[in-house]
Parts: structure tokens; C-alpha cells; sequence
């Protein structure tokens, strides 16, 4: 016979009682952190002329004015998704309004919102407004492409599966909201940001008031 006491053996018998507890207490304290690490209670804060996002307190509009208050992203730049060898750019846009849209082939909302954005975009790019796809945790290329063929997508998209591009919008956003679209004004300032689905209704004022924003 064993000379543990009782208390003993009760320790023993929680031992792995409490190990079943513990793991999944430290799950919701990593999710926890994730979050709290990506909410500060701020919208978004401009440094040194650039933008480090963060989370909008549960907000799925932000507009940043005055012009003279916005900040601008870093450099965003990465392989075409539909073109071997090709680099795309927002930089191949100067002085145009850029409309960045974060989207996955796997996501079924980018999918219900991909009309709307073609809409858009054929209506305003003869005023000097672009747009440019990124394309994110797609792995299998090839799919992504059929998503761009299905849905007559005109414009083009960086090819980013592992979300490298992402890094220009300060490496905290919107790294866990997809959709997301942003809105760059002429000088490549972040005029605004939608994390949610968008309809054409939607969109085209916002892009309509920023185009005709004085370019000096």
C-alpha cells in the first residue's frame, strides 16, 4: 500500500483535473491578449506623417479629416496576382485616390461585395481613381486567379498569402478583418476605412468626395 496520506492522493487525483482546466484557460488568455493587443482605444494615430492602425473600438466606418490630419501608409508593394514576374504597386498610381481592398477567394463576403466593387471601379476610374486588390492566405494561387476570372475583376491585385504587404499598414491592421477596404486620397493619405462588406451605395460617395478634395 502506497504511505501517501490523503491529501496526498487528492492532490494526485486533481492533478489531471486541473490540466484538462488549465489548457483551455490558457486559450481564452492568449485570444484575450490578441485582442487587447490590437485595442487601445483609438481609431488610428498619425506619426511622423505616417499611419499605425489600430483596432476602432468596434467601429466599421472611420473617415479621417481634415485632409491636413490624415497619414499616410508605407510602402505597399508586391508580386501581380495574375501576372508572373510582375510587380504592382500603389506607387504606380501617383496622384490618384487608390482604393486598397483586402480580400480571399476562401471569404465568403468578398465574394458577395466583389460586384459592388467592379461597379465602382468602372465608374470612377476615368476621374483618377484606382484600385488595387490584396490578395491574402490564399496558398493555392491558382484559385485566387478563377476568383479574379469569375467575378470580372479590371483591376489589379498584389498576390500576398502571407500577408507581407499588410506590414505597410503598420503590421496591427487590418490584419484580422477581411474584407477591409481603405481609401488613399491623391497623395496617398488615408482618407478612410471600412472593415465590413460594402455596397456600391456605399462606397461611391465616399470615393465621389475625395476625388473632387482640392489636389494641392
Amino acid at each position: 500500500m502506497s504511505g501517501q496520506g490523503p491529501e496526498a492522493a487528492e492532490r494526485d487525483r486533481g492533478g489531471p483535473r486541473r490540466s484538462r482546466l488549465l489548457v483551455p484557460l490558457l486559450l481564452c488568455c492568449a485570444v484575450l491578449a490578441a485582442l487587447t493587443g490590437c485595442s487601445s482605444g483609438k481609431d488610428a494615430v498619425a506619426q511622423g506623417g505616417t499611419f499605425d492602425f489600430v483596432s476602432p473600438g468596434g467601429k466599421t466606418e472611420i473617415a479621417y479629416d481634415p485632409p491636413s490630419a490624415r497619414g499616410t501608409i508605407g510602402t505597399l508593394a508586391g508580386p501581380d496576382l495574375m501576372t508572373a514576374g510582375k510587380t504592382v504597386s500603389v506607387d504606380d498610381f501617383p496622384g490618384q485616390v487608390v482604393v486598397l481592398n483586402v480580400w480571399g477567394q476562401w471569404c465568403g463576403p468578398c465574394r458577395a461585395e466583389a460586384p459592388a466593387l467592379e461597379k465602382v471601379y468602372e465608374q470612377s476610374k476615368t476621374r483618377g481613381v484606382a484600385f488595387l486588390g490584396i490578395n491574402v492566405r490564399d496558398p493555392q494561387q491558382d484559385k485566387a486567379q478563377d476568383f479574379v476570372t469569375s467575378f470580372h475583376v479590371g483591376y489589379p491585385s498584389i498576390y500576398d498569402p502571407e500577408m507581407r504587404s499588410l506590414l505597410a499598414l503598420g503590421g496591427k491592421f487590418p490584419t484580422s478583418v477581411i474584407p477591409t477596404t481603405l481609401i488613399l486620397d491623391r497623395h496617398h493619405r488615408v482618407a478612410a476605412v471600412f472593415l465590413r462588406t460594402l455596397l456600391a451605395e456605399d462606397l461611391q460617395p465616399v470615393i465621389d468626395r475625395i476625388a473632387a478634395e482640392d489636389r494641392s
